[in-house]
């Protein structure tokens, strides 16, 4: 297992997946694709409400994970409109008769109709866990990640394909670029401090104070 920037002492790894103690939360990730999409579980310890975060693929696999922990789902968030990130979704919303939550702008393209629209500066309440909701325009227009203050001193960012290790996600022409950029360094590194975790769509997770000495060299690149 290759995630150092989660506490190791607090990790159980298991092939393609982990689980992480985070203070009033409990984390699971799994790979669900051969696209390397991460499928995020997160629990609420002390009322065992659950949030899936993109039901990417292999209703089986998320199935499975949901009952690894407590076994109930409240809500699936999508971070994004791409295909590959709701595969499942459809079957996961009539498994387990669950809501559903994402951007508002990229709504119409998913195949299952969003229960609550994401804006920018929202909060969902999972239990008594609390996400924010902050809007990446750029990678989609809809494009959201989720912070979650870890009660341990901490925060974990949720940022679909708006935010990996070595850079953003893709995007389609320069004003999209710019805009994720724009996004990214004001509502993102302006806001969060260095030891805040990031957990991509795809991938290993990272920190933003591994990334944020390279946001120069990003813009100037452009991509």
């Amino acid at each position: 297992m290759s995630e150092p920037v989660v506490n190791p002492a607090h990790v159980e790894p298991g092939g393609t997946s982990w689980v992480a103690h985070l203070g009033t939360a409990m984390l699971r990730k799994c790979s669900v694709s051969t696209m390397d999409n991460n499928a995020y579980l997160l629990t609420c310890r002390r009322t065992g409400a659950q949030v899936l975060i993109d039901a990417a693929d292999d209703v089986d696999r998320l199935r499975t994970l949901v009952a690894e922990g407590s076994g109930r789902l409240d809500l699936v968030v999508t971070t994004h409109q791409h295909w590959d990130h709701h595969r499942a979704l459809a079957a996961v919303v009539e498994h387990f008769g669950v809501p559903t939550a994402a951007g508002a702008e990229d709504a119409e393209a998913l195949p299952v109709p969003p229960t609550t629209l994401l804006r920018h500066g929202d909060q969902l309440a999972v239990g008594e866990l609390r996400l924010d909701v902050i809007a990446l325009r750029g990678h989609t227009p809809g494009s959201v990640a989720l912070a979650l203050r870890d009660g341990a001193g901490g925060a974990h960012l949720f940022t679909g394909d708006s935010l990996f290790p070595g850079g953003p996600g893709k995007t389609q022409d320069e004003a999209a670029f710019t805009s994720l950029m724009d996004d990214l360094e004001t509502r993102v590194f302006g806001v969060y401090p260095d030891n805040t975790v990031v957990h991509p769509g795809h991938g290993d997770s990272t920190t933003l104070g591994a990334e944020r000495p390279h946001l120069a060299d990003w813009r100037a690149r452009g991509w």
